[in-house]
């Protein structure tokens, strides 16, 4: 039996030394779009800053990793939180898909990283027939490696490879953008619940406060010593302090499911963990004194912005690649065994082929379309990345701001607190006497009361203000 080849060996030979001359144009990279744009960020930040908080040297939030975020927020000494932040990511459908698209992109790298290397395949077939070639019944069994090379000339597949890992690392990038997402709402809902809380504390307490003066008016109506309409007054006060109460308890009601929702828990486990004791709220959760501008870099969203441009950049290569001779290098070995009457036994059998040079000639302009589909796409992808990092600048600008305005205004909230309160005293101490009417008492009670939740609602705002600062910075830093 005589060994089968497409091809003469020397012609074979030939033929490929000239089709393989375009390899030694493999090392010219075909041009491609700057794949990092420059974006203008400020120096330093505008907002104003508390001056007496120590600077901070940023580096990759929470080193990417669940134990990082989860000791970042312990540090808070609030173990409530961490056990809610846990159990949201656990529960986030958001974060599910995030890791989801990580194993997708992970396993597009390596199918754009093997197209740079040869492909074999193993075939095997027996047959038992009457053979033409032999004029004789035979089985004839054969066992083939199949083997296929496409070099990569003009750098099509490295830039497929690129691409696609650049969308891996963007991938990853979203799913740690997800946690922080997560973990920022999660403190958001327990601190707007836990203000609830304290509202709902002063409420009470004002509630009480109305049903004893109306308690306290009824009788003395009925003794003749206070007139009909005052009574109606501290009766009407009495209800509308009521009616905020009510209010108020639904609203702490609804926070509850919300955080259940969020968390996946159970409720009634979720109360339990609600019912432990808080430490006091913190005034700062982190140092901001010199918050640098190139924190922005470790922010998932810019970082997966970044990543995307850097995709598209590869993507234009590639599609350009497509517009250039592709070469194909193929060949196989194998080992064939005949048993028929006359003749039995096994012998090799090898090929080397085929060689294939295929050149673009006509398309209708498909190729050239493709390769500019792939520079608008990049060029998107740039404004894209641009956009993010101004809302970044935006976001920590804002927070920062917000921060400011909550310092500033909490000394002015706790004196008002204070001198409001003495003023109500005082002016309870007058009604008791006879000195003041029913209508300057409520007034006191009401001024009270509106500076109170004015300042439980300034602490929710400057915890938000910490929170949205967080967020905004990518998800804290190590100091």
């Amino acid at each position: 039996m005589t060994t089968t080849m497409p091809l003469p060996f020397r012609s074979a030979c030939h033929a490929a030394g000239l089709l393989l001359v375009p390899l030694a144009l493999a090392g010219c990279a075909l041009p491609r779009p700057t794949p990092t744009p420059e974006v203008a960020v400020p120096a330093a930040w505008n907002a104003p800053r508390p001056a007496e908080e120590p600077a901070v040297d940023p580096s990759l939030p929470h080193g990417g990793t669940q134990a990082g975020l989860a000791q970042w927020w312990r540090r808070l000494d609030d173990p409530v939180l961490a056990e809610l932040i846990d159990a949201a990511e656990r529960a986030s459908p958001t974060v599910a898909q995030a890791a989801s698209r990580i194993a997708q992109a992970r396993a597009s790298r390596v199918s754009a990283g093997a197209a740079l290397g040869p492909t074999a395949d193993a075939t095997a077939n027996a047959n038992r027939g009457f053979q033409t070639s032999l004029f004789a019944v035979a089985t004839i069994a054969q066992g083939t490696l199949q083997a296929s090379w496409e070099p990569d000339v003009f750098g099509g597949n490295r830039a497929a490879r690129d691409a696609a890992q650049a969308r891996l690392e963007g991938s990853q990038a979203g799913w740690h953008d997800a946690r922080v997402s997560v973990a920022a709402e999660t403190a958001n809902q327990l601190a707007a619940w836990r203000a609830c809380r304290d509202q709902l504390a002063v409420s009470e307490t004002d509630a009480a406060s109305r049903r004893e003066s109306a308690r306290l008016s009824g009788l003395s109506t009925r003794a003749g010593f206070t007139a009909p309409a005052d009574d109606a007054l501290a009766r009407a006060s009495a209800a509308d302090a009521g009616n905020r109460l009510s209010q108020q308890r639904a609203q702490c009601e609804v926070a509850v499911k919300g955080l259940a929702a969020l968390t996946g828990l159970e409720e009634g486990a979720l109360r339990e963990r609600l019912a432990r004791p808080a430490g006091p709220v913190p005034d700062q959760l982190f140092a901001i004194d010199a918050l640098p501008a190139r924190v922005l870099a470790q922010r998932p969203d810019v970082q997966s912005a970044a990543r995307d441009v850097v995709a598209a950049s590869a993507d234009v290569a590639n599609a350009e690649a497509q517009r250039y001779p592709r070469l194909t290098i193929g060949g196989n070995i194998g080992r064939m065994y005949v048993d028929e009457p006359s003749l039995s036994g096994s012998i090799n059998t090898w090929s080397f082929g085929p060689v294939q040079l295929q050149l673009p000639l006509f398309d209708g302009g498909k190729r050239r379309a493709n390769t500019e589909a792939a520079r608008a796409k990049y060029d998107e992808a740039v404004a894209v990345y641009r956009g993010k990092v101004r809302q970044a600048v935006r976001e920590v600008e804002e927070a920062l701001v917000n921060l400011q305005s909550t310092a500033d205004r909490t000394g002015d909230a706790e004196a008002a607190v204070a001198g409001y309160r003495a003023a109500f005293q005082g002016a309870q101490a007058r009604f008791d006497a006879g000195l003041a009417s029913r209508i300057e008492l409520e007034d006191a009670r009401r001024t009270l009361l509106n500076a109170d939740t004015t300042q439980v609602n300034l602490r929710r705002e400057r915890m938000a203000a910490w929170i949205a600062l967080y967020k905004a910075a990518g998800g804290g830093w190590n100091e």
